[in-house]
């Protein structure tokens, strides 16, 4: 028994991951982008976020995340993709005790990498995390993350939150998968493998 980790995220150009959905919805570090994913969403991104839902078995947040999400996943119709989401299992990784109020929700409290490394053993499937840039990095630093589903929009920023930020611990990637929808948008898709290789071209 063992799950498989997805990492699911949108990312800008240049990498970065904060507040892709709207202003207002991470306003850390005095960020004024919020909202950069809205005008690149077509039918095609639409069919790659129902694809990757249809997959999971779970979803792992961070607690910001999980706040984000939990007001409001629970109001969408069952027909634009609020059945799947809002009855699959959730976990939320958090320091300190919290209430979690969307249906099946169990919250994971204590150090996230040794709290997802015993979820990660004690599951079967996939469990895909959404945002959570923070949990994000201690997944990685954990090597907890296998794989890597990335959404590239054509858009730079120059700040904010990144996927992989400064201290991100190395690590070797294989790709599996690319696709673009019509609005511009990349579909990227990794798996860990590992220490990176190193040689040279000369």
């Amino acid at each position: 028994m063992a799950s498989r980790l997805v990492v699911s995220t949108f990312v800008t150009l240049d990498g970065v991951m904060q507040a892709p959905g709207g202003p207002g919805e991470d306003d850390s570090n005095d960020f004024h982008h919020g909202g950069w994913l809205a005008p690149h969403v077509d039918e095609g991104f639409g069919r790659i976020m129902g694809e990757q839902f249809d997959r999971a078995d779970g979803m792992l947040l961070g607690r910001r995340s999980y706040e984000i999400l939990a007001a409001h996943w629970p109001g969408v119709p069952d027909e634009e993709g609020g059945a799947k989401i809002n009855s699959m299992p959730k976990y939320v990784a958090t320091r300190t005790p919290m209430n979690a109020e969307w249906r099946n929700t169990q919250v994971l409290v204590g150090e996230a990498a040794q709290t997802v490394a015993d979820l990660k053993r004690n599951t079967d499937g996939e469990i895909i995390v959404q945002g959570s840039s923070d949990l994000i990095r201690t997944l990685q630093s954990a090597e907890l993350v296998d794989e890597y589903r990335l959404l590239v929009f054509p858009v730079v920023l120059g700040e904010g939150k990144r996927l992989f930020a400064e201290g991100t611990i190395p690590a070797g990637l294989k790709l599996t998968g690319t696709t673009a929808t019509d609005a511009g948008v990349v579909y990227l898709t990794y798996e860990w493998a590992g220490k990176p290789s190193y040689g040279s071209v000369a």
